[in-house]
């Protein structure tokens, strides 16, 4: 098959160094190489949380530490901030866990409303809300600022944070947020393959795991803090993905955080700057739009389906045609990762002329 470049919001692309650094020989997982490789990212991955808490790795998709933190740390009810396709499903995801939950809507294309999550927690109903801060489906960032203030205000209520299409994007800063559960996964800005998952948890939220039956194994966060402490994980562990991981964040220290995050910015404003030359319109609120991508209504009423194949056929790349009730109606770019000014530059150059043709 031919490498169709992706500018979708994930997976993304994976670029020949991160790749080759997967088919490094195998080792046990169980041995002391593991507890190396382990041990020498903890730094860099704790500087990324912006923590001093253990990062844990999951061979799972985000999905699974999603669900686990839900069974983790819900112990009354759980409150799901509502925005787009991922956060709405987040309210499925604790009702089937068993977990007594209420949802806290808000209009796709809008971000969490920091006053109508403080009204509901002062209800004194929940002890726990789940956050997703980049809503993938709709390119819309909340203010994590605004609402970790909030959250703060409540020190019953443990928060559980998706940054799953933000994290390495721009700064989250979970200790000094007191975020309680952060969470990503690999495919989306760290430009990985997916399959892994990497989270944090604060003493707060240990201590509330503690006090619930029914965590299960697979993500009992208390098993994942006891094998960290060995440098290891509960179950084994997708290790190929870890000397990946391992690669990248080497390589996003030696670019430096700042400049990865204005990196981002500047190929993020390039995609703004097209979409409003070109006319078409935002689909996210104005001040709340995503760093990582951008999700593009399709007022121009084209058939975005048929520019993506002409898109593949001349220039083997591909972009995403909308998600859940927005599909067809928007079209969403990433321009997350690894992109550059120059590779967001020449997709774009190929949109226009897919457009035309």
């Amino acid at each position: 098959m031919p490498h169709i470049k992706l500018f979708i919001p994930g997976p993304i692309e994976v670029s020949e160094k991160t790749l080759a650094a997967m088919a490094k020989p195998m080792i046990g997982h169980r041995s002391g190489d593991f507890k190396k490789l382990y041990a020498a990212i903890q730094p860099q991955l704790q500087a990324l949380f912006y923590t001093k808490q253990p990062v844990f790795l999951s061979t799972s998709s985000s999905w699974g530490v999603m669900e686990g933190a839900i069974n983790n740390v819900v112990g009354k009810k759980v409150l799901n901030c509502m925005n787009g396709a991922f956060s709405d499903k987040w309210l499925d995801v604790s009702r089937r866990c068993g977990k007594q939950a209420d949802g806290l809507q808000a209009e796709w294309g809008k971000p969490v409303d920091p006053k109508a999550l403080d009204a509901k927690l002062a209800t004194g109903e929940y002890d726990a809300v789940t956050i997703i801060h980049n809503e993938t489906s709709t390119g819309v960032m909340s203010n994590i600022e605004e609402l970790a203030a909030v959250l703060r205000k409540y020190p019953n209520v443990i928060s559980i944070v998706d940054t799953v299409s933000s994290f390495s994007v721009v700064p989250i800063k979970m200790d000094e947020l007191g975020i309680d559960v952060l969470l990503t996964g690999s495919q989306k800005a760290l430009a990985l393959p997916p399959g892994l998952s990497l989270f944090a948890c604060s003493e707060r939220a240990f201590e509330r795991a503690a006090q619930i039956q029914g965590r299960g194994y697979y993500f009992d966060f208390l098993e994942f803090k006891k094998n960290a402490e060995g440098s290891m994980t509960p179950s084994t562990p997708c290790i190929s993905q870890i000397y990946a991981l391992q690669s990248k964040v080497e390589e996003i220290f030696a670019e430096g955080l700042e400049a990865r995050y204005a990196r981002q910015a500047k190929t993020n404003q390039l995609v703004a700057d097209w979409v409003v030359a070109r006319g078409f319109e935002f689909f996210a609120e104005e001040g709340y739009r995503s760093k990582s991508l951008t999700c593009i209504s399709n007022n121009k009423g084209l058939d975005m389906e048929a520019v993506n194949a002409l898109l593949k056929k001349r220039y083997s790349a591909m972009i995403n045609c909308g998600y859940g009730k927005i599909k067809g109606t928007t079209f969403r770019i990433s321009n997350m990762g690894d992109e550059t000014e120059a590779t967001i530059s020449e997709l774009l150059t190929w949109l226009d002329d897919c457009i035309k043709g």
